[in-house]
């Protein structure tokens, strides 16, 4: 696991991938790339203009997964799509000072992480979508967020990654 909790796109791109080595040979490999979410929450938190912002972790989401297909074409690479914990609202406790949450970048690049997947021939696990009506709308216990930070999953929410995984495998 090359994953790192907090990572950005430019994290996975020259320190995560720069572990693997050389083991494009093998055809069982195996990725999963969780990536933007934490681009597109610094760039708002950051008060970036968010259009400028976008377009450019756009297109270091493209050069990624362009780098991955080149470095390990037989790999399996799966894309995955990045959840709402508010459940369409924009509203979630804790961040209620910077307003509503600006879901039309979120929608945006998860459109553009379905669009890659189906131009590259990687499979799509649509998290996104898995999740919706786990988050804040849901009841606490029927929440796929961790209570104290509701930006990341749970224990339950890392087991429903899995299963999309697995499901989009065929597994």
């Amino acid at each position: 696991s090359l994953a790192e909790d907090g990572a950005m796109i430019d994290d996975v791109t020259t320190e995560e991938l720069a572990r693997l080595g050389q083991d494009s040979a093998d055809p069982d490999m195996l990725l999963t790339v969780t990536a933007g979410g934490n681009d597109l929450l610094d760039a708002l938190f950051a008060g970036r203009r968010l259009d400028k912002a976008v377009e450019e972790i756009l297109r270091r989401y493209t050069d990624l997964v362009e780098s991955i297909r080149e470095e390990l074409p037989r790999a399996t690479l799966v894309l995955t799509t990045v959840y709402d914990p508010s459940d369409g609202t924009g509203l979630l406790p804790g961040l209620e000072h910077h307003g509503r949450l600006p879901l039309e970048y979120l929608d945006g690049f998860n459109r553009h992480v379905r669009q890659t997947a189906g131009g590259t021939g990687a499979v799509l696990a649509d998290v996104h979508q898995h999740f919706l009506g786990h988050g804040v709308k849901a009841p606490e216990r029927e929440r796929w967020y961790w209570r104290r930070n509701l930006i990341e999953p749970n224990a339950r929410g890392a087991s429903e990654i899995r299963r999309v995984w697995l499901g989009v495998l065929g597994m």
